[in-house]
Order: C-alpha cells, then sequence, then structure tokens
C-alpha cells in the first residue's frame, strides 16, 4: 500500500531498518522508508542500519541510529 501524500508513512519514537543509500549536502546518511527521505546523521553509504525516528516533517524524516551492521 501506497503512503497517502498527506501523511508520512512514519512516525517520531519509531524504529525502522533501512539502508543509506546516499549522502546529503552535509554528509548525513539518508534512507527511505516506502520512498519517505529519512535523514540519519554520521550515517556512512551503504550503511545497514538500525533508526529510530527523531522529527518528522511534510516531505523527510530526522533519525538517530540505534544499530549499524556495516557496510
Amino acid at each position: 500500500m501506497a503512503p497517502s501524500p498527506d501523511r508520512a508513512p512514519v512516525e517520531a519514537g519509531d524504529a525502522y531498518h533501512i539502508e543509506i543509500q546516499e549522502l546529503g549536502t552535509e554528509g548525513d546518511g539518508i534512507g527511505y522508508v516506502d520512498d519517505f527521505v529519512v535523514i540519519v546523521p554520521e550515517a556512512t553509504l551503504g550503511e545497514s542500519v538500525t533508526v529510530e525516528v527523531t522529527r518528522v516533517e511534510e516531505s523527510f524524516a530526522l533519525a538517530r541510529a540505534l544499530e549499524s551492521r556495516g557496510t
């Protein structure tokens, strides 16, 4: 099921397992949950990481790494 365009598919406080697929302009890791951008500071490209969402905005979420499985 595709996420509603007016509602993010993630919620603050929830944990997700994502792969860092891109790096942002500030060097933060970027992964996705249902095509929704999740920004993870200090994550590295190719890293497989469990994150906790800390803030949800209209077009992206911020998260902190809980556990990393390396590259």
